[in-house]
């Protein structure tokens, strides 16, 4: 069956939540075994709800359970259904286009996929609270590598009522964003909420961020409507309790997608040295033009990027949360990458030997 062979009636009603031609030709397959295609909105104990053409359907996930988290089945995918039944069966899942992943907190180190198929990767950022920019070159790193384009948005802009002062924390952000847009919003005056709609009305967005970061409130304005229940801030620190208690997707009433998602206390990487690489775009630029090429920017002559620090053309912060999510980066693929273990032994010994030859040298100069 081809896509154009699908009836009108299910492409319609499948459209608001992100249906096309592509999604229509990659189910064909299925469709071929009288499968019924539908977008998973929420998963929850096993289960998962999911929006069809026939309309909101409840279904059993025992035959997309692999063992390896990656694989298991997600809010935003898009999947194969039984047409009917008690209970109902998911039984396969599309390709995804993105998938934002990040390292779970076990000591096993997985990855857990947050949301797939996303265009957009909105992170919220309060300004209730001090602005923690390493953080956000944290959440920028993995919207980067989801293959979704980011887009900071700092909520709660009502709190700094002086322009001047907002342009300034503006520009701090955007200093630690190179390529993406930043956007002050108001949930309660308004302000900025439109440009943000018009932003997400094109394709499918997730919604990502502290607990207290204003995700709730902000998902409620971009719905037009109190759908999502929010909690009080604590006003000691400007963080809130975890409203979202599941990942939710949500069909917006001016087109486009969202996926609400809950606070992340955590947010660790997952294989991201081409997110990190993109939110340090200036620093593998100043690196083109170090004299060696596996320059570690520590004490080589002929570093640029320690030249860029010197002349205050580069923050110095820049470089050091750029070395710490690298060595995040590479500590964590190591677990699961035999090879690189080896060779982090090995510069490891090569370094010890080097250190032990400079004592040797100095201990004969003396």
């Amino acid at each position: 069956m081809s896509s154009s062979a699908f009836p009108r009636s299910l492409s319609h009603a499948l459209a608001p939540y992100g249906w096309d031609d592509d999604w229509a030709a990659a189910f064909t397959s299925y469709a071929d075994r009288g499968l019924l295609p539908g977008r998973v909105v929420r998963v929850d104990r096993g289960q998962c709800d999911l929006a069809t053409a026939e309309g909101p359907v409840r279904a059993d996930t025992a035959f997309v359970t692999p063992h390896d988290p990656m694989r298991v089945l997600c809010t935003g995918d898009w999947a194969a259904v039984d047409p009917a039944g008690d209970p109902r069966f998911v039984r396969a899942y599309l390709p995804r286009r993105t998938a934002f992943v990040r390292n779970t907190s076990s000591n096993r180190s997985e990855g857990q996929i947050l949301a797939a198929n996303v265009d957009h990767a909105i992170i919220a950022v309060s300004l209730a609270a001090e602005l923690d920019l390493g953080r956000i070159e944290r959440f920028l790193a993995l919207a980067w590598e989801s293959g979704a384009q980011p887009l900071v948005v700092l909520t709660k802009a009502d709190l700094v009522p002086d322009p001047v002062g907002l342009s300034y924390l503006v520009e701090d952000v955007a200093g630690a964003a190179p390529g993406v847009q930043v956007l002050p919003v108001s949930s309660a005056t308004g302000d900025g909420v439109e440009v943000l709609r018009a932003v997400v009305s094109d394709g499918t967005s997730v919604l990502l961020g502290q607990s207290g970061a204003g995700k709730s409130t902000l998902a409620n304005a971009l719905l037009g409507a109190d759908v999502m229940e929010v909690q009080t801030i604590r006003d000691v620190d400007g963080k809130g309790r975890h409203t979202t208690t599941t990942r939710n997707l949500l069909v917006l009433p001016g087109g486009g997608v969202l996926i609400d998602t809950p606070g992340l206390r955590g947010v660790g990487l997952w294989d991201a040295e081409t997110g990190v690489g993109q939110v340090f775009a200036e620093i593998e630029d100043l690196a083109a033009d170090c004299r060696f090429h596996d320059c570690a920017h520590e004490a080589e002559p002929g570093c640029a990027v320690l030249a860029a620090i010197e002349d205050g053309s580069l923050p110095e912060r820049r470089l050091e949360s750029f070395r710490k999510l690298l060595r995040e980066n590479r500590r964590i693929v190591a677990k699961t990458d035999a090879r690189l273990r080896n060779e982090i032994r090995r510069d490891w010994r090569l370094k010890s030997a080097e250190g032990r030859m400079n004592m040797a040298a100095k201990g004969r100069t003396r």
